[in-house]
């Protein structure tokens, strides 16, 4: 038997789910989501499931409804012993990134976490621009973010190493953590008491399964040593997945990404570069480019070197993205709602 309130189940999800409540469904959390089929968690035990016709009509037209890790579901028992996902329950966050398709549609990478840790090593140095760009990622998805710099054994002061990268994400927690030594892991288990979720994000050979390894006391994810030449890793988690912690709570693991797009993010945006929209918010213009104006308390920060010109670029770089996905994305949606209804507004 499974202990769903000790995986998130709430009174908020229990009220979702009671207009489905009936003698041949149940509720479950998804731990692993595969091409039509679902690995889920009910009360009763694990179960694999195949996905509703309604939810495949559903995902057709917006692949973010296809039930990932984390998702919780409705799951309905046949006659003939077959079971189906019918219906995922609303999600509280989602981290969902965009596809690589000219369509700027979204792919959710993990739902029902309450922390996103950006996994970063230490070795090779910490990669300012990915850092910047999957805290963005963290802050839409709902959840609080948290910057984890993994392998800290390798660095001679992490400590100077977190300091120096926690400039870049204002109001978030920088922890070194090392896996091998033990350092940084009992401020990491905090983030995973009874009914809270933590998920992880990060390139391949981040250290992510082994951080996994790590807080569920056991080998439960695969790893594969580094290469030493230029500190990357192969794929050793090739899917998404929720792992069960012993006392509580859950871990969920991502596949090391290579490159994230972002969509409609603006407002993660302004959370991932709070210093730099705080300094716009000052300037003596609302519509001011920072680029000239009068009275522009960027241009300022810039001249009394406050603000880094490289993070002023990168800001603008990703709000650019952001900008030309929108504009992609409602010219798909209006294109599906076809030529006799109004174009929503970008």
């Amino acid at each position: 038997m499974s202990d769903l309130p000790a995986l998130g189940w709430d009174a908020t999800l229990a009220s979702a789910y009671r207009p489905f409540d009936r003698t041949d469904a149940r509720p479950g959390r998804v731990l692993r989501a595969d091409r039509g089929i679902c690995t889920v968690l009910a009360e009763d035990g694990v179960h694999r499931a195949s996905l509703a016709g309604g939810l495949l009509l559903g995902a057709a037209a917006d692949p973010a409804n296809l039930p990932c890790a984390g998702d919780w579901v409705v799951l309905r028992r046949w006659p003939d012993r077959r079971l189906t996902v019918e219906i995922v329950l609303p999600r509280r966050t989602a981290l969902i990134r965009r596809t690589a398709d000219k369509d700027s549609s979204g792919q959710v990478l993990a739902a029902n976490m309450d922390t996103v840790a950006i996994v970063e090593p230490m070795h090779p140095a910490p990669d300012d621009a990915r850092v910047e760009r999957l805290l963005a990622l963290a802050w839409e998805s709902g959840a609080q973010p948290v910057v984890v710099l993994s392998k800290s054994d390798t660095a001679r002061d992490p400590e100077a190493v977190a300091r120096q990268l926690g400039e870049l994400a204002p109001g978030v927690r920088v922890l070194p953590v090392s896996a091998r030594r033990g350092t940084g892991l009992g401020e990491l288990r905090e983030l995973v008491a009874p009914g809270r979720t933590l998920a992880l994000l990060g390139r391949s050979g981040a250290g992510k399964s082994t951080l996994v390894n790590a807080l569920a006391g056991t080998e439960v994810m695969p790893v594969q040593e580094i290469r030493r030449a230029d500190g990357k890793g192969r794929h050793t988690t090739a899917y998404r997945s929720l792992v069960l912690i012993p006392g509580g709570g859950a871990v969920l693991d991502t596949p090391g990404i290579r490159g994230v797009g972002l969509l409609e993010t603006a407002a993660g945006l302004d959370r991932a570069f709070a210093d730099v929209a705080g300094l716009a918010a000052h300037c003596r213009f609302g519509d001011c480019a920072h680029d000239g104006e009068p009275g522009c308390a960027v241009e300022a920060a810039l001249a009394d070197g406050s603000l880094l010109p490289r993070r002023l670029e990168s800001w603008r770089k990703l709000h650019r993205e952001v900008a030309v996905e929108s504009g992609r994305r409602a010219e798909r949606l209006a294109g599906a709602a076809g030529p006799g209804r109004r174009r929503p507004r970008r």
